[in-house]
């Protein structure tokens, strides 16, 4: 299965991931700038910030509380797109998934 991180300059990046691998995860072991997961996945940093594209957003699943409160404390303002990748696992219904990653 394959995510796509558009990164800050405009250039994208594309990598396969594992079922059950979070995009975090994903982004760490390909060295995506910008995404560190500095916390590992345990809701406690918001570094692995990015916006899920549009096509994506009803596939993701909802946010939870924890996850919400953590977006309140990103370095770049939140939308309506924002996740902490770390919270979104790859399945064959996200094959292909595209996130954004914000400009810090």
């Amino acid at each position: 299965m394959k995510a796509t991180w558009t990164l800050p300059d405009g250039s994208t990046k594309t990598a396969d991931v594992a079922e059950g691998v979070s995009l975090m995860e994903a982004a760490v072991a390909n060295n995506i700038p910008d995404i560190e997961g500095a916390c590992g996945g345990c809701l406690s940093c918001a570094t692995c910030h990015v916006f899920v594209g549009e096509a994506w957003l009803g596939k993701v699943g909802e946010v939870e509380v924890f996850e919400d409160a953590m977006l309140d404390s990103t370095d770049v303002e939140r939308t309506d797109a924002s996740r902490l990748s770390c919270q979104i696992k790859m399945s064959a219904a996200l094959d292909g998934i595209t996130v954004t990653v914000p400009s810090v």
